[in-house]
């Protein structure tokens, strides 16, 4: 990424950001169109300026959104950040819940794993039977 300064802050394109989180230009303007994503500075052109803060944002959902939390809960979060320091309390309670939501998820997930792993184990059965019914008819 090729940083440019302004004003002492580090600043990049949409093109860069994309590039670097992997994340299309589209799905980055929508992300801040829903406010998801704080506002992002523009230039005298109306060309975006991502800031150090604004890639920040973009790493924190795009972890988070790879995590399967909702957009909806995001977007909460991301609000009450803008409010300031005296919803740090629901800002904190708005991560728990969704990481109990989380955890359950990844419990559901792991009983899931655990059913597939056993039906493959039986399909293998299944084909090492078969195959053992393949080489006597061989014989």
């Amino acid at each position: 990424m090729q940083n440019k300064e302004y004003k002492g802050v580090n600043r990049v394109t949409i093109a860069e950001v994309s590039e670097k989180f992997g994340i299309s230009p589209d799905t980055l303007r929508y992300y801040e169109r829903i406010g998801l994503i704080p506002p992002v500075n523009r230039n005298k052109s109306g060309i975006r300026d991502y800031t150090e803060e604004d890639c920040r944002w973009v790493e924190f959902i795009k972890c988070m959104r790879g995590a399967g939390l909702p957009i909806e809960a995001l977007i909460e979060y991301v609000t009450l950040f803008q409010q300031g320091d005296e919803t740090v309390e629901a800002r904190k309670e708005l991560l728990i819940d969704q990481r109990n939501e989380l955890s359950a998820r990844m419990e559901d997930m792991k009983k899931t794993l655990e059913r597939l792993n056993s039906k493959i184990v039986r399909y293998e059965q299944t084909v090492v039977e078969k195959e053992k019914g393949l080489k006597k008819s061989q014989d």
